[in-house]
Parts: structure tokens; sequence; C-alpha cells
């Protein structure tokens, strides 16, 4: 059996909104060294996507862009992942997340899904199978790190309750 590894990733800290479009929003200095945290941690944790699923706002592409130089410096010539950037991911709720998800090829074998609260922490909330759940919601932070497994089934049969929280983490630089 295949286990499967979804990594879910909020967007590492933005500037505080002003009267520019919220989806404009770029990252703080911090949060520019918090998303090269997280692709360090990804990297130390030998958890390199196979495809990337990004919010197509400005902070969370940023945010991927941090993460793979990182990536990328840990695994030189390790190629790099497919990235699909999703306005879905932007506009849409958990139920899109999932839709997209369940729409990964079976070949791949781990995705990185980089998005926005209150979403990503209740996408990891609704993924945690009734076994492991102890009535505690995840609550990401920014540049916050969950990652999920499973070896049963395939991406098409990603449902809540489906996937092992496996670890958390929050990257700071």
């Amino acid at each position: 059996m295949t286990v499967r590894t979804l990594v879910i990733l909020r967007h590492a800290k933005a500037v505080t909104p002003d009267e520019s479009p919220d989806f404009d929003r770029t990252l703080t200095t911090r949060g520019e060294t918090d998303a090269d945290a997280a692709g360090a941690w990804l990297a130390d944790e030998r958890l390199h996507p196979d495809l990337v699923l990004c919010s197509s706002a400005a902070r969370t592409r940023q945010t991927w862009q941090g993460v793979s130089i990182a990536l990328a410096q840990a695994r030189p010539g390790g190629g790099a992942p497919e990235v699909r950037y999703e306005q879905s991911l932007y506009h849409g709720g958990p139920t899109e997340v999932f839709d997209l998800v369940r729409k990964v090829p079976d070949t791949i074998r781990t995705v990185l899904v980089v998005g926005h609260n209150p979403t990503v922490s209740e996408v990891s909330t609704l993924l945690i199978p009734d076994d492991q759940y102890d009535g505690v919601d995840v609550i990401m932070r920014t540049s916050g790190l969950a990652v999920h497994r499973s070896a049963d089934g395939s991406w098409s049969a990603t449902e809540p309750r489906s996937m092992r929280l496996i670890e958390r983490h929050t990257a700071r630089g």
C-alpha cells in the first residue's frame, strides 16, 4: 500500500491590512524568514512535496517561494515539485481543499497545501481520525505546519477523519 502524506502550511506573517486589497498583502521581513525556516524544517524532516497546491494570494505565493528555496538548498538537483496556484484556496473553505486533494493523481506521494486560516486549521482538525481526535481543534499560527498521513486508499478517498496527524510544527526563523 502506498503511504500518502499531506502537509498543510499556513502562510507566513503578512503585513497588516491597509487600503490595499487583502489578496495583495505581502510578507513581512519576519514572514520571509519564517517561510525559509518552514522550508528548512520540511527538508530536515525529509518531507519533499511532489505537488504543491498554493493559494494564488501574494502572501501564500511568497511563503511557497521561501519554502522552495530552502528545500532546493537542502536537496540540490533534487527536482522541483509541480506547483498549482489555486484561486479556490484563497476564497474557499475546507470543502474546496478536500475537492482539490481528491483530484491528486495516486502517483503523487506527498502534497503540500499552502493556504489561509481559518481554513487550514479546520482542514487539519477535520482530517484527524476519531480514534486520535482528543476534542482539541488544531489551531495553526502563521508558518504553522501540520503533517497528516494515511496508508489506506487513494487521494480520491480523502475524507474527514481519514488521515492521522503525525506532527505539528510552527516555523520561526
